[in-house]
Formats: structure tokens, C-alpha cells, sequence
């Protein structure tokens, strides 16, 4: 898992979906396996098993094990509410579909094997624009389902610094439902944790700030950098759907804080500036 990076369409970050921890594991560590610029089909099989959870995110196998199984038969079952289409080709119409189309439990293996819904692929594979890309390691000792969901939230406005949303938006895309409608249940059981799970467990930190429309609070407004910075960047206005292929540089050369000459030094033939400093800063976590 240690180079294992993750690319989603930014369609498919915004998507309204739920997931619990596990499903988000397994989701996760099969996305990490798909390879942005290579076709997929919706016949290929990924497969993920309880040893590989349990030594990523820090647990004990036998509690890996327990609820491998539980979550693949809820996955199979769980719906995603797409709004755009991938790569920016315009506007698609509400689409509800499901992650997958198959999944199977070997469990004298303690494996997990699926297949990704047709519908899916696209928001997966052959990513040229409107993409968001992070390392899997950056949430794999996460403990919350919605601090998964916030940090890629963030890492869509990685250049920006910043990040609104609506309580409306977001509500929708947690599929909430009417559990907390008072908002100090809301900040207090969603928001904060999720923030909190983000400052512990990810390359980034981040606080936010509440704003009203007349006297009701309407809107989060999110301020976040990385943690390799010397000092917080300034923030900087980002436009929805921006490709975080975008370099993420500083006044002294430096991409997700790493110095350019570091960078250059230690990048691997044919590897990226970008994907280089990706690499870096998660060895930097783990070492």
C-alpha cells in the first residue's frame, strides 16, 4: 500500500453515497489497484483480504476478519447518486446505481473479490481532467467513514486552501437523512469528528468556521493546508472541479512542502514532479 494512490472522478467525490468504515476499506484498497490512464472493464476482478486491511490501517486480523465479511455482503447493496459525468463532458442526468455488480467472500481465505458496476467505470478509469488523486495511506488509519469523505473532499481543492459548502449539499452527500437536524447535534457528532480524523490520521490540517444566511447557518466554510508546510499557505480561491493535477508549489519551489531540489533528486524515470512529491510525503509519514 506504502505508493498506492487513489483516483477518483471529482463526479464521483461529490457523489451522494453511504458507506461504513469497512466498505469504505474495501472500496478504497480496489480503487488504489485501477490504474487512471488504463482502460478498465467491468469484468475485471479486484480482491482485497482481511491480512492486507489489518496491516494498513493498524488493526488485529481477527477483528479485520469479523467484519470483512459483514461489509462485502452490505456493498453489494449500497447505491451512489451521480450527478456529472466524468471528465467534465458536461452535465449528466441524477443517475442512482450501484458501486458493484459483484462481490464475492472466500472466507477460508478471508478475501474479498469484486467487480465494479458498469456504470462505475468511467468515474474510475481513464481520468484525462476534473479528477482527484491522494494516497491511500493518507486514510487508512482513519476510524470514521465521514472523515474518509472529508478528506477527499478537501484534496478536490488541494491548491485552493479553502473549501465551502452548503449544509443542504452536504447533508445530501453523507445521505443523512433526518438523523441530526439540529445543528449543534450536526457539528457535534459529524463535522467536528470528521475534522478531527483529518488532523490525526491525514497530510493535511484543517479548522472551520460556520456562515450564516439571515440567522440561520447555511453554509462550512473549510481552511486547510498541508502538515509538510513550514507555515499554512495562504488560501486561494479554487473553482469547483478543478483537476488536482494542478501543482501545489509555494514561494520556495516546493510541491506538498517538499523542496523542488528533493524532489528532482529523488523522482523516479518517467515519474512526476507531482506523483514524485505524492511518493515522498507518504514515505516521510511512514518511515
Amino acid at each position: 500500500m506504502q505508493h498506492a494512490l487513489v483516483y477518483k472522478a471529482n463526479a464521483l467525490v461529490e457523489a451522494s453515497y453511504r458507506l461504513s468504515l469497512y466498505e469504505q476499506r474495501i472500496v478504497l484498497a480496489c480503487i488504489a489497484q485501477v490504474r487512471r490512464n488504463e482502460p478498465l472493464t467491468d469484468q475485471k476482478l479486484y480482491m482485497v483480504s482481511a491480512q492486507q486491511i489489518a496491516k494498513d490501517t493498524g488493526t488485529k486480523l481477527g477483528t479485520a476478519y469479523q467484519h470483512l465479511k459483514a461489509a462485502s455482503e452490505r456493498l453489494y447493496r449500497r447505491e451512489v447518486t451521480l450527478h456529472e459525468a466524468p471528465n467534465g463532458n458536461g452535465h449528466a442526468k441524477v443517475k442512482l446505481t450501484r458501486w458493484v455488480q459483484t462481490v464475492e467472500y472466500r472466507e477460508s481465505e478471508g478475501i474479498v473479490a469484486l467487480r465494479f458496476g458498469t456504470d462505475m467505470v468511467p468515474y474510475l478509469s481513464q481520468l484525462s481532467e476534473q479528477f482527484t488523486r491522494y494516497a491511500l495511506a493518507d486514510v487508512a488509519t482513519m476510524t470514521s467513514s465521514h472523515g474518509m469523505r472529508f478528506y477527499e473532499l478537501l484534496c478536490q481543492w488541494r491548491d485552493a486552501g479553502q473549501r465551502e459548502v452548503s449544509l443542504e449539499w452536504l447533508r445530501e452527500a453523507l445521505q443523512l437523512g433526518e438523523h441530526y437536524p439540529n445543528i449543534r447535534d450536526l457539528k457535534r457528532r459529524v463535522i467536528q469528528p470528521a475534522v478531527d480524523q483529518v488532523n490525526e490520521h491525514s497530510p493535511l490540517w484543517c479548522k472551520w468556521d460556520q456562515r450564516k444566511t439571515g440567522r440561520r447557518v447555511s453554509h462550512l466554510v473549510f481552511t486547510f493546508g498541508e502538515k509538510a508546510s513550514k507555515s499554512p499557505q495562504k488560501s486561494r480561491k479554487g473553482k469547483p472541479g478543478a483537476s488536482t493535477e494542478t501543482k501545489d508549489k509555494n514561494a520556495t519551489g516546493a510541491i506538498y512542502g517538499i523542496p523542488m531540489a528533493v524532489i528532482k533528486t529523488k523522482s523516479k524515470p518517467g515519474e512526476s514532479y507531482e506523483d514524485a512529491a505524492l511518493r515522498l510525503l507518504t514515505e516521510s509519514r511512514h518511515s
